[in-house]
């Protein structure tokens, strides 16, 4: 069995154990994370390999965050709020949301990730900072290991870009909160209750403008007191990391090696700096 079929049996065994009949799982997205519609009991769920503690951190923070009315995606109310481990898999409940057209729209965006952030300043749990995220993003380009395919040159030139960058945002000392860490459009559920955001695992502590360098550029032109010069550099970081993990070894993402070339590319290009929405519906564009 693959490993996909071996967490689709996990979650749907999971289900019907908790008394939610899952005769059928519609793969939603495969990436770092397996998520999937259970049905016909209509459960959203989310499989990872055991030894993701994020998955408990996860659940913890959805919790948390839901209660003082922050706009996210909540837990399944018919099972425990708990990760549940079985055959070597962590499996999350959540509810599921039937997509509501048209999406949502930038002012609401802006908006619902306003509220997110005023509810994140009330929580207080213990997170990474976001430059844990440079890190796991250095340590894949300097080991050829774990990037086998990353050319010497791009290697030398994109650990620089990542290093100089760290120091840069650093150094401007902006006020740091709670943030989603990556509550970009495919995190975004549109729902009959308003914009929903999913996928709390990335969460860290951060200037806002890092969550912003995840959005579209028409959200930010919605969202209050946004330091232009913060944004860009954080723009330019998010195009920097994300081009190391599409160059790791085993990396799932969709023609995750063009992605990877694209950013390189742009980096060296120079601004204005794109948002990765841009940037995947260019390559989509191309592809056609």
């Amino acid at each position: 069995m693959t490993d996909v079929t071996r967490a689709i049996a996990t979650a749907t065994s999971v289900a019907a154990s908790l008394g939610l009949p899952a005769s059928d799982a519609i793969v939603l997205h495969n990436s770092n994370k397996l998520a999937l519609r259970l049905t016909p009991c209509d459960v959203f769920a989310r499989v990872a390999p055991v030894g993701q503690e994020v998955a408990r951190f996860e659940v913890e923070l959805a919790q948390r965050l839901a209660e003082v009315g922050c706009p996210v995606c909540p837990l399944e109310p018919r099972a425990d709020p708990r990760v549940y481990t079985r055959d070597g898999f962590a499996v999350t409940l959540w509810t599921y949301y039937e997509p509501v057209t048209p999406h949502t729209s930038p002012v609401d965006y802006a908006k619902a990730l306003e509220r997110l952030h005023a509810g994140m300043r009330k929580v207080d749990v213990s997170s990474p900072r976001f430059t844990d995220r440079i890190t796991e993003a250095e340590e894949i380009v300097a080991d050829p290991d774990r990037s086998p395919e990353l050319a010497e040159a791009d290697r030398v030139f994109l650990s620089g870009r990542l290093a100089s960058l760290r120091r840069a945002i650093d150094d401007r000392g902006a006020v740091e909160q709670l943030l989603h860490g990556e509550p970009h459009p495919g995190n975004v559920l549109s729902t009959k209750n308003g914009p929903l955001f999913i996928d709390l695992e990335t969460c860290c502590r951060g200037p806002v403008e890092f969550d912003l360098a995840h959005v579209p550029e028409a959200v930010c032109e919605h969202y209050p007191s946004v330091d232009e010069g913060l944004l860009d550099e954080c723009r330019q970081l998010v195009i920097a990391m994300v081009a190391a993990w599409r160059w790791e070894l085993g990396d799932q993402f969709p023609n995750g090696r063009r992605f990877g070339e694209e950013l390189l590319r742009l980096l060296r290009e120079g601004p204005p700096w794109p948002t990765l929405d841009t940037v995947v519906g260019r390559l989509d564009g191309l592809r056609q």
